[in-house]
């Protein structure tokens, strides 16, 4: 599962690497552009709709849970009701030995709402890690992968 998978850079390249037995679907909340997914990926199943309905996008396509789930939601800037939707949507949808990745932008870690994510995941997974500062990304971002 890819939420917010915006203009599909992450789409593409997940793409790329998964298997041809590999359910993938991505989210995404704004419609144009999820006509752009829909037309850059004809082969992926693009969900029009909130990571927050992730329990019935996956039960629409005859799934309970998800192995893996990336975000590139932009957790600091979220609504906290959102983002606790979201999360909880997450957990709710994640095999117990599935893995969630998601990316912060290093200008954003002193964010209300990115410490409140974190807090948030750290209660919440058996394992939380931070990747060092990828300083090549434009922004410079971590990776935060949750077990």
């Amino acid at each position: 599962m890819e939420l917010g998978a915006g203009t599909g850079p992450f789409t593409r390249e997940i793409l790329r690497q998964i298997g041809p037995d590999t359910l993938f679907i991505a989210i995404e909340l704004d419609e144009p552009s999820v006509g752009t997914l829909r037309r850059d990926f004809p082969e992926a199943i693009i969900h029009h709709g909130s990571a927050a309905n992730l329990e019935e996008c996956l039960a629409s396509h005859g799934r309970q849970r998800a192995d893996y789930i990336l975000s590139g939601l932009p957790w600091g800037s979220l609504p906290a009701s959102v983002a606790d939707d979201i999360l909880n949507a997450v957990i709710a949808s994640l095999e117990p030995e599935g893995t969630f990745v998601t990316f912060s932008y290093v200008h954003s870690q002193m964010l209300p709402g990115i410490r409140r994510f974190r807090s948030r995941v750290i209660r919440h997974f058996a394992s939380v890690s931070t990747s060092p500062v990828v300083w090549n990304n434009v922004p410079p971002a971590v990776v935060v992968r949750c077990k």
